[in-house]
């Protein structure tokens, strides 16, 4: 049998369900989709299904006929309809008709949809338990040693265990259709007609002495209790227990009360039960009853109730009325006052519910009383716990999407009262995805939690923090007077960021960037205030990551322009749109080429030669860096293999490498695949990577590298000088080339602190044994610097512009 069939027309709906049901915990939900009515009965046709999630308007069906038609076809699938908020008449009707429930789309969350259907699931299996459990009760009936007669609301016989077959003389068949008076001797057949039509105009149950007249002339003398069957209010039949008690009939006195006892408590199985005489002193515990008071039967038996139960006001703590003495002075079943609280011999305390019954005697005096009892604490705590959990987030405990809205609604609406304003801060961790991908989720939940505990320290108690979701937290604060109020709290935010956070032996360097709008100056409503905030957050990232904007109206072109540029970029990515270009690298001393950096352009048919620093940013925000930068490493191979087949002295490649591809779980699998299908021989690609990569986890950084080593490739830190570096790590990563940044290089000439800088450089690199490379070398002036210096390479646009690889080639030529 297959997990979920869902029928539905609508594909973002389908989709939504089917990514929700594809998280849930433990092995997911395999879901199987059909677009109409007509598909759907084809595939029911020929496969079984445990759920079926039904959308009662399709194209080829509508309403209450679609169900119907579902249902003749899947007999034994749980069937759910999916129902919009306008059509919820139709989706009860069709769960009137035999559907199993139905569920709003709108309201449908991927976190509960799964536990929904667990529910569903268990509620259908514990109905087919209770047919099961009826059929091994009729079983269990023809094993009693009581006789049953069981009667349609006319008296007439429906069927008999084999007890009363036994009791009475008459077989199944000869008691089937009869009265159930006929099997009664002639002479008590009145008196017990007589009592049974006052015990049903009373709504009592039936119980009485007979004798049973056999077939052969023998007698039997018989107990008789019966009682309705309800439908509601209404009788839907009777059942009648027959037991012998010819040979117990001398003793029924004495055996009365034991039995009265023992039935009632019978009944009771599962829940605590106490039973006291007339003057309340306790008489009986069952054995759940024993581990809730702490008494045991043997010592509670005897000693007033109020003793072995003592129970008080959860609220007020005051001693709650007895409910057994309320029972026996008013004669009826009563219930405990609500939120009371049972305290246990050695103190504990447990929420009870509980209802007390009067005991009568034979001859119907109260003669003491039954207390039927359950502990409840965890179902209160559950309770509890899931109105806490319906709006707080599982993991941080923080406040959810749903609180913060209503939280700031709240707060939107004092500050216009007040004259006030309100501040809104969107949060995102920088490069959270990399230490999710490299330490695993186990570690990014408890950097989350860390987040979480440090965000809550630099707010004040009236402002909120909030987990959105991910590795987004938002934070409200409320009632500010000007709109700059914010910026000291952003300021102690990122300033809590600067010590770095050590989990599981990793010491995680964490920066956050942050988006902040105000209302009412950059919205109306909660809505549009969030969307500026998070806004202003991507801004933020655009900027550098770790700092903190304010939303500003031309913000919003920018999102549009950013959005505009992702939807290109997979366009590009797949109709080949980007291509290489070529720098050379120069030997200082021997003035040779001996290497060159590949670096990618993107040729858009509307506007041309777009550069990388406009679109890389937000290729690593979205996550495309990715599949890009596996294209430039093939390409770079594929071009130098192909430079070489041709026969030309082709000269080793660089490649840039982002912080997204460094720390993607296939990293080190895609480098290998790319050499092995280009067949470049590794010590012809160096790979480039910054201080910042290396340093975001240093540990991990140096594995990686050791293995990329191994692999036979050249490594190079690029930017050098511009990140933050510790000199042991430096030491120990297998680097071969330190790229000395630009920044440094364009003034050396004039600039003695730059000229300092880059001679400290080139002294460490050389000490480190490292090639030494610098950047951006545009001035005959800059290149004689760096010869006295005894700097090893160069590039820049002094030795050469970027080129198209055909361009690049006649350099080659050149050079050969």
């Amino acid at each position: 049998m297959k997990d979920v069939l869902l029928i539905e027309d609508d594909a973002n709906e389908a989709r939504l369900i089917e990514t929700a049901l594809a998280r849930k915990a433990g092995k997911p939900y395999q879901v199987e989709r059909a677009v109409g009515l007509s598909e759907a009965l084809g595939i029911l046709a020929k496969a079984s299904f445990e759920i079926v999630l039904l959308d009662l308007s399709l194209p080829d069906g509508q309403g209450i006929a679609v169900f119907e038609q579902v249902a003749q076809a899947a007999p034994d699938a749980l069937i759910i309809i999916l129902s919009s908020e306008d059509d919820e008449e139709t989706a009860r009707l069709a769960v009137q008709n035999g559907a199993d429930d139905y569920l709003v789309k709108d309201q449908v969350e991927s976190h509960w949809l799964p536990r929904t259907l667990n529910y569903l699931i268990e509620r259908k299996t514990t109905r087919q338990a209770l047919t099961l459990s009826e059929a091994r009760f009729r079983a269990m009936s023809d094993a009693s040693p009581l006789g049953i007669f069981v009667s349609d609301v006319h008296g007439e016989c429906i069927y008999t265990n084999e007890a009363y077959q036994a009791i009475s003389g008459l077989s199944l068949e000869q008691t089937l259709g009869t009265n159930w008076r006929m099997a009664i001797h002639p002479d008590d057949r009145e008196r017990v007609l007589v009592e049974w039509r006052a015990a049903a105009l009373g709504k009592e149950k039936f119980t009485t002495k007979a004798r049973f007249l056999r077939a052969d002339g023998s007698i039997v003398w018989a107990r008789l209790n019966a009682a309705a069957m309800l439908d509601g209010l209404q009788p839907r039949g009777y059942v009648q227990t027959v037991e012998d008690i010819t040979e117990r009939n001398a003793a029924e006195d004495a055996l009365f009360e034991e039995k009265e006892r023992a039935q009632v408590t019978l009944n009771s199985i599962g829940d605590a039960v106490l039973t006291t005489n007339l003057p309340g002193n306790v008489t009986y515990l069952n054995q759940v009853a024993e581990m809730m008071t702490g008494w045991s039967c043997q010592n509670a038996i005897g000693r007033p109730l109020s003793e072995v139960f003592g129970i008080v006001d959860g609220t007020t703590r005051e001693v709650a009325p007895n409910p057994a003495q309320r029972a026996i002075s008013e004669n009826r079943t009563v219930g405990l006052a609500a939120d009371s609280i049972l305290l246990r011999r050695d103190g504990f305390e447990s929420a009870i519910e509980d209802s007390a019954a009067p005991i009568h005697n034979r001859d119907g005096q109260v003669a003491g009383a039954v207390i039927v009892f359950h502990d409840v604490s965890e179902s209160r705590a559950m309770a509890l716990k899931m109105a806490h959990l319906a709006q707080h987030d599982f993991l941080t405990g923080l406040p959810n999407r749903v609180l913060l809205t209503e939280r700031l609604s709240r707060a939107i609406g004092q500050a216009r009262r007040h004259s006030k304003r309100v501040a809104l801060m969107y949060i995102d961790l920088d490069y959270f995805k990399h230490i999710n991908d490299s330490l695993g989720h186990a570690v990014g939940d408890l950097l989350l939690q860390m987040v979480a505990d440090r965000l809550k320290l630099c707010i004040r108690d009236t402002d909120t923090v909030c987990r959105q979701g991910g590795d987004e937290f938002v934070i409200l604060l409320t009632e500010i007077e000007h709109a700059p109020d914010a910026a000291p709290v952003a300021e102690k935010i990122l300033a809590a960021f600067t010590e770095p956070c050590l989990i599981c032996g990793n010491e995680l360097h964490v920066t956050l960037s942050i988006g902040i709008s105000i209302y009412p100056d950059d919205g109306q409503d909660a809505d549009e205030v969030m969307k500026n905030a998070d806004t202003a957050m991507y801004h933020a990232k655009a900027n550098g990551r770790n700092n903190y904007q304010f939303f500003t109206a031309e913000m919003n072109t920018l999102a549009v322009r950013r959005l505009f540029i992702e939807g290109n970029l997979r366009r590009a990515l797949k109709q080949g749109e980007f291509e290489l270009y070529y720098q050379p690298k120069i030997d200082l001393a021997s003035g040779l080429m001996i290497g060159s950096e590949a670096l990618i352009r993107w040729q858009d048919p509307e506007y041309g030669l777009i550069y990388p620093n406009q679109f890389v940013p937000i290729a690593e925000e979205s996550g495309l860096i990715v599949p890009i930068g596996s294209w430039v490493m093939r390409e770079a191979c594929r071009q130098v293999c192909a430079w070489q087949d041709s026969g030309l002295l082709a000269v080793p490649v660089s490649v840039n490498i982002s912080a997204v591809e460094f720390r993607h779980k296939n990293f080190l699998e895609g480098v290998a695949t790319i050499l092995k299908e280009t067949g470049m021989l590794p010590s012809f690609l160096e790979l480039e990577l910054t201080e910042s990569i290396l340093m975001h986890d240093a540990k991990a950084s140096a594995s990686v590298l050791e293995s990329l080593k191994a692999m036979g490739m050249q490594l190079a830190i690029d930017d050098f000088g511009t990140g933050y570096s510790s000199l042991s790590y430096l030491k120990r990563f297998p680097i071969n080339t330190l790229k000395i940044d630009q920044s440094f290089v364009q003034d050396i000439d004039i600039d003695v602190d730059d000229a300092s800088i880059v001679k400290a450089m080139i002294g460490m690199g050389k000490s480190l044994k490292q090639r030494v490379i610098a950047e951006g070398v545009e001035t005959e002036a800059q290149l004689a610097f760096l010869r006295k210096l005894q700097c090893d390479e160069g590039q820049g646009f002094l030795f050469g512009h970027p080129l198209p690889a055909d361009q690049f080639e006649r350099l080659l030529l050149k050079e050969h």
